[in-house]
This record gives C-alpha cells, structure tokens and sequence, in this order.
C-alpha cells in the first residue's frame, strides 16, 4: 500500500508555532526565530517551511525570515491556546493547510489531523516552581506536558541536561529526544577590548530563578571592598514575581544608587551593553541552556555564572563557575576580574573559542534529519 495522501517523499512542509518570537524576544523567542532562519537556509528547494502565527492585536511580518511563508491568523492568543490544549481543537491544517511536521515552540502539541507532531522544551521550570509561572503556562503545562512529550513523534531540547530531565521525569525515549542547542548569534560581532571597566551586566527577565537578590548582596560587598566598582546594570523584562525582586533596591544607600533596571532592551541595545560590559553575572539557580552566557563569551564578555543547570555545559572552562547559593563565591569571581585585567583578557579570548561551538546551522542541519526520519518511519509504518 503507498503512503498517505498528505505525504510527498520529495519535500517536507514544515509548521513551526512562530508565536514566541512575535512580540519581545526573550531568549525562547530568540531560539524560535534563530532556528528558524537556520532552518531555512538549509531546506530543499522543494521543502517548504511555514511561520505560524495567530494574535488579535499583533502581526507577523511576511519577510521576517526570507523565503519562509507565514499564516497570521486573527484569533487571539489565549482563545486559542485554551482550545487547542484542552480540547484539542481545532486541527492545525483548519488554521494554516496541510503539513508533514507540526512542531510546537512549547512544551504542548499543536492538534493536527495528519502531520507529524514535534514540541520543544526549553526546561522544566514550570514543573518545579509552578506558582512562578502565569496564565495558561501555569493551567496547562505541568497538567499536560508529560502526556504531550510522550505523544509527540519529535522532542526537541536546547541541551544535554534538558535532555536528562525530559527522559527522567516526562518518560521521553531517548530515540525521540533531540538536543538543538541554540547558536553564536550571526548579528552580534565580537568586539574590541574596552579602554575602561565597563558596568557589571545581568541580562535576562527579572524571575525568581535567575536569583538575583544574591547578586545584590555580593555586589554590595564588591562596592565596600571596592568602592570605585562599576555600576550593575539589570537588562530584562518584568514579569509577575519582579517587583518584590526590585523592591530590594529602593531605600538602599548603596544599591538605589548603584544597581539600574533598564527593563527589556531590544537587540541593539542589549549588543551596546556588550559591548561596554566589564563582564555579565548569571547565578542562576536553573537555566535549560543560558543563552545570555553565550552571547557575552561570542562577543568577548567575561563570564560569571551559576554551575546549576545547562550553563557547566554552555560555559564549560571558558568562565567562572560559581555556587549561587554562596554570595562570597559569587563576590570573589566578580572582584578578581576587575582587579585582574590579564584574567578578563584571557576569559574574553576563551570565551570567543567556547562560542564558536556552538553553531545554528550545525543545530537545523540535525532537526531537518530528524524530520526527515520522522516522516520516513511514519510513511513504513503504513505501508505494507
């Protein structure tokens, strides 16, 4: 018997859930619209590769990614993603035609009539701490987030320690895990050794996990030993859980003066923060990758960050790995880089090779294989 009607071996249509990256890019955003622009680069002349989105009050640009289509539906968010997690309804192809690969930027599946369904999980954060999460993230995902990975043909991780925790806690199979690890970002160059100490920098959205009331504390002893330390710039946006994290600096003599929350930045702006930065500090208590970290080491920036998490595997030598949980670990590593001009010399150029592994094209190249095994294995497993 042939294969199904839906499927042409000599092309895949790809639907990729485009919605993270249509507003303010955060780092999911990023991966979305960095993966997807890699993706399409490497596609088949006969592929095909669809940008979906659907929002009532934004638009999804059609050449945001050159050579991608896009569907952009009028159908608000939440309206839809209630109805495509809990009733799972309506298909996919009723929104945006047919596809061979339906694959979700998010832990939950897209419904389809046909296609092959991917998701990704960026982490398990929301498994953990779901109280720090909102909407329908904190409804849905830890409710329904095993039972969509285990149905899923396709699951996609940013690194091998979100790989782990998705076999060890969802049940995944490693046979259906992929690790996509996200890349040096094409649109950032490295820069050239700052004349001055540039402001210590945190980049990232202003949560609970990224625990920077210790950072607080360890910069405040860094500004008594050393008093003519630069400032600390907070770069992120604030969600539910931020203000009871700033209300730390307000009435402090020290911090209220030293410590400025510039709110989400846009990509210019977060490169000139790089470009000036005398080093970016993430002691995060979890990260499923820490692409912040990668891009400060790509541009030259030293870094201090957590050995919880992906980022041992992001930063490898190339850093200071330090115990979040211990402010005078995090206090020393920022001390001996301003005092250390040679150390933050040597950090930058190790941070620069470290970056240079890590690649979008290499991380596209293995997710078209693993659509096109996908589809090969579901178009056997009908024929006879």
């Amino acid at each position: 018997m042939a294969g199904p009607l839906w499927y042409d071996a000599a092309r895949v249509r790809i639907l990729i859930d485009y919605r993270p990256a249509l507003r303010e890019r955060t780092g999911v955003g990023q991966y979305v619209h960095e993966l997807a622009a890699a993706l399409q680069r490497q596609l088949l002349p006969s592929d095909r590769l669809v940008l979906f989105s659907s929002s009532w009050k934004d638009r999804l640009q059609p050449d945001r990614i050159p050579g991608a289509a896009h569907v952009d539906a009028r159908i608000p968010v939440r309206a839809l993603n209630f109805s495509w997690h809990r009733l799972e309804w309506p298909p996919v192809e009723m929104i945006a035609g047919s596809a061979d690969i339906a694959h979700s930027l998010h832990p939950l599946l897209m419904p389809t009539r046909a296609a092959a369904q991917a998701v990704t999980i960026h982490d398990l954060d929301f498994l953990d701490h779901p109280g720090r999460t909102r909407a329908e993230i904190r409804r849905d995902y830890p409710a329904l987030a095993a039972a969509h990975a285990t149905r899923a043909d396709l699951v996609i991780v940013n690194s091998r320690y979100t790989a782990s925790s998705v076999a060890s806690r969802l049940g995944v199979r490693a046979d259906r895990l992929v690790v996509c690890r996200p890349g040096a970002p094409s649109d950032l160059a490295p820069r050239d050794p700052p004349i001055a100490i540039g402001p210590i920098l945190f980049v990232g959205t202003i949560e609970p996990r990224k625990n920077l009331p210790a950072l607080f504390s360890a910069y405040e002893e860094v500004v008594r030993i050393r008093p003519d330390a630069p400032d600390l710039l907070l770069a992120g946006r604030v969600v539910e859980h931020s203000a009871s994290i700033l209300a730390a600096l307000k009435g402090h003599p020290v911090l209220a003066r030293r410590v400025r929350h510039l709110g989400y930045v846009s990509d210019a702006e977060r490169h000139a923060l790089y470009r000036e930065a005398s080093m970016l500090v993430l002691p995060s208590l979890d990260e499923g990758f820490g692409l912040t970290a990668l891009e400060a080491m790509h541009v030259g920036v030293p870094v201090v960050a957590s050995n919880r998490g992906a980022l041992p595997e992001v930063v490898g030598n190339a850093g200071q790995l330090v115990d979040p949980l211990r402010i005078d670990a995090i206090t020393t590593a920022i001390l001996r880089l301003l005092d250390h001009p040679g150390l933050r010399a040597e950090q930058a150029r190790a941070g620069r090779d470290r970056a240079r592994e890590f690649s979008w094209s290499e991380s596209a190249g293995l997710l078209i294989d693993a659509y096109r095994q996908t589809l090969a294995q579901r178009r056997a497993g009908v024929q006879c």
